[in-house]
């Protein structure tokens, strides 16, 4: 199986599938905001609006931890994962962490 092929789903069910539970599964990343991004970004917090550049880091740090879960669920010998969520934190006022978690579940 590849990693592309780990279904991941925010639901607890699937439809039509049965499944066994492996375990807790988590994808984490931590991305540091740059000096541009942040000069650009002061400018925009005092006229107000989308600050594209920060959107921009989130986004692509929830993509690299989906793949990190799907890579760790593969590692587990699952076929999936349920219930996935995602939890955000600034860790400092330069950076960002992200972590995609959920339970991965073998079907059967």
């Amino acid at each position: 199986m590849e990693k592309s092929e780990i279904l991941v789903t925010t639901t607890e069910h699937v439809p039509g599938h049965d499944y066994e539970i492996i375990g807790e599964v988590f994808g984490l990343t931590t991305q540091s905001k740059n000096v541009v991004r942040n000069i650009g970004a002061g400018f925009k917090n005092i006229v107000g609006g989308e600050i594209k550049a920060y959107t921009e880091l989130l986004t692509e740090a929830r993509d690299i931890a989906i793949d990190r879960l799907r890579q760790n669920a593969l590692d587990m010998g699952a076929d999936g994962v349920v219930m996935m969520r995602f939890d955000s934190d600034s860790i400092s006022a330069d950076m960002e962490t992200v972590a995609a978690y959920g339970t991965a579940v073998k079907f059967k």
